[in-house]
């Protein structure tokens, strides 16, 4: 297998073409806003880290979030515990880290840039309230909703597939205001259309941000149109 990074990539570029490598470079301590121009390897050798380890590292991540998203399965088929273990360990856990690393990122972007650019204050407010969303909406599903589900998988009690279609208008408002930010974060960006000479920093807010909007269409994609639907058409075949 061809290994995507090698000790001449360049920081930058790293994560202009796999955004989620920031989380591992800043691990690492490894620059990649302002020193992002240069190769990897003078990065690493100048914190007297291990090149082969980090590159695997990167490597083998690349890897793994690739293979994540081609693997094709028929969820309608799958167990609902699949499913949803599927969403927690694909959906939830991109979710836990991308929004705390987004926030640092949105706000950095606005606190320096912000006079300049005052698009950025509508960029700073509606992705507040998307985390802010988000975060309560996770908790709700998985304090709440998966669990009654994989209740129901076990027991096949009605009572529990009311309780779980009950909360399921809500978690579908939600789903719907969520998409409403990103409609407007869209927007107010002109489709994440960078500025003229925009540092790393910027243009990574603008490609991660983009990508939790594609992570969380294929999340509320998965909820919506599958696991929802199927646990409604179970009440009609429970009461015939």
């Amino acid at each position: 297998m061809k290994e995507m990074f090698n000790g001449a990539s360049k920081t930058g570029e790293i994560v202009t073409q796999f955004p989620r490598a920031s989380k591992i470079l800043k691990e690492y301590h490894l620059d990649f806003c302002c020193g992002g121009n240069r190769p990897i390897s003078e990065a690493i050798a100048e914190k007297n880290l291990n090149e082969k380890e980090v590159l695997s590292r990167l490597n083998t991540f690349y890897d793994e979030t690739k293979e994540l998203n081609e693997r094709e399965v028929n969820w309608e088929m799958e167990q609902y515990s699949d499913m949803i273990d599927h969403i927690l360990d694909t959906h939830h856990a991109y979710l836990d880290n991308v929004l705390t690393e987004l926030s640092g990122f949105v706000t950095k972007v606005y606190s320096v840039h912000g006079p300049m650019h005052p698009e950025l204050s509508e960029v700073y407010s509606l992705f507040h309230r998307l985390k802010l969303e988000l975060e309560e909406h996770l908790v709700q599903e998985e304090v709440n909703v998966f669990p009654q589900i994989k209740k129901y998988e076990e027991d096949q009690s009605k009572d529990t597939l009311n309780k779980v279609l009950e909360t399921i208008a809500a978690l579908e408002e939600e789903h719907e205001e969520a998409g409403n930010l990103l409609k407007e974060l869209r927007a107010v960006t002109d489709d994440y259309t960078l500025p003229e000479g925009a540092c790393t920093t910027y243009t990574l807010m603008y490609l991660k941000l983009e990508e939790l909007e594609s992570d969380l269409f294929q999340h509320i994609h998965l909820e919506n149109n599958i696991l929802f639907p199927r646990l409604e058409r179970e009440k009609e075949s429970v009461h015939h």
